[in-house]
């Protein structure tokens, strides 16, 4: 009994550890004179500061050698206050969760870098007692025969369930060196764990794959994600998730495999389902790139902004989409990402596809999507049943009696 006594003791112990993001808030909550705030924040954060969000509490840090004021949500900015011994600001503040929060700094009366967001993130967006882990593999390298000698780095998360010797469900994430941290931008593991334990989610694979790097040292990112043909398809289909059943058995149907990224992962991501939707037919984009990045007439390679008008045109395909974005998203020389998105999602609806388009206020960033994810994935893995391999997705009728998405002028005068 005493033994007994002692495990339970021991593992109350481990599910009662408050996380790091949790501690510095709490150091922070003393002021910005408590001892080793500087470095608890250089440790959990970066030495130039960040946020750290934990349930109501937010706090921003900045980096300035003068005094720097923060405008939150678009109101009037207040004074950060200094952090003894050295050049950053913190305001420790409690807001409103389930929803993203912009803020923008000041210095010398000019903005201090670009405006961010911070998120309020959901409850299945933290870990819980009692909730099993999964296992995420070492970092591993391939080398690409298709993009002529690219490295590229990637990791496998097995989720609580999985068994290597039997075919998994799967996700393949773009941009993955983002994703690997447990506290990272999307939680993405804590998420998964979450919903698999509520039964929203089937036990399933993770592959998370960065950008690679050419043999000469250029960074191929937009070369793999932002270029529409079958490259990347391949690159996926071809090499690298050959080697991860090296480790891990994966279904082969496409019902069972979802594909996402942000920004241009997430038109890559589309990109993938759309030629071969009998590989991946389920689709997240966070800020889809769908813009002209990659067009090059000259030598007939197309780009995203071509998406909106296939979509429209070309047979239609047995895939589900969970798009979002933000009305504060970029403009820039290859295009309007809000614009952009909107015209994918009125084309997805125009061809009664099986989607779901989620436009808040955030600028380009994954805030959206690190807010939505426990919804986004319970939304592309609904009805999930492991003795299928196939499934016709439909529109949802509630959809379909909804009008297109239309555009109105908030920020100036329209005339």
């Amino acid at each position: 009994m005493k033994k007994i006594a002692l495990l339970l003791l021991a593992s109350s112990a481990a599910f009662a550890q408050t996380s790091p993001l949790e501690e510095l808030i709490g150091l922070a909550r003393q002021g910005p004179a408590a001892p080793g705030l500087q470095d608890r924040i250089a440790k959990t954060l970066s030495a130039r500061g960040g946020t750290a969000i934990w349930g109501q509490d937010y706090l921003f840090v900045s980096n300035s050698p003068s005094p720097v004021s923060i405008s939150i949500d678009n109101q009037p900015a207040v004074a950060m206050a200094g952090i003894q011994g050295s050049t950053l600001w913190m305001l420790l503040t409690k807001m409103r969760t389930g929803v993203t929060h912009s803020f923008q700094y000041y210095a010398a009366g000019k903005p201090l870098g670009a405006r961010g967001d911070a998120i309020g993130y959901n409850p299945d967006s933290y870990a819980k007692p009692g909730v099993p882990r999964g296992k995420l593999g070492e970092k591993q390298t391939i080398v690409s025969r298709i993009y002529d000698g690219m490295k590229a780095d990637y990791w496998v998360y097995a989720s609580p369930g999985v068994d290597p010797n039997v075919p998994a469900a799967l996700m393949v994430w773009q941009d993955g060196q983002g994703l690997i941290g447990t506290y990272s931008g999307l939680r993405l593991f804590t998420v998964t764990e979450n919903l698999i334990d509520q039964k929203l989610l089937p036990p399933m694979v993770h592959v998370m794959i960065a950008p690679g790097t050419s043999t000469d040292g250029k960074a191929m990112r937009s070369v793999e994600y932002d270029t529409v043909s079958d490259r990347y398809s391949r690159f996926l289909m071809e090499e690298v998730l050959p080697e991860v059943e090296k480790v891990y058995k994966l279904r082969p149907d496409g019902y069972s495999r979802a594909i996402a990224g942000e920004s241009s992962g997430g038109i890559c991501a589309f990109n993938v389902a759309w030629l071969i939707p009998d590989k991946f037919s389920r689709v997240q984009s966070a800020v889809g790139s769908f813009t002209s990045i990659q067009w090059r007439p000259q030598e007939k390679l197309e780009g995203g902004n071509v998406y909106p008008f296939k979509v429209r045109k070309e047979p239609k395909r047995n895939i589900r989409v969970w798009m979002s974005d933000g009305h504060d998203d970029l403009e820039n020389e290859h295009g309007s990402w809000p614009m952009q998105n909107i015209e994918m999602a009125n084309s997805l609806k125009l061809r009664e596809y099986d989607f779901h388009f989620r436009f808040g206020t955030a600028a380009h960033g994954g805030a959206q999507a690190g807010l939505d994810l426990p919804e986004s994935l319970t939304w592309l893995w609904r009805d999930y049943d492991p003795k299928k391999t196939t499934q016709e997705f439909q529109i949802d009728p509630a959809e379909k009696e909804k009008p297109f998405f239309r555009v109105t002028i908030s920020n100036r005068d329209a005339w």
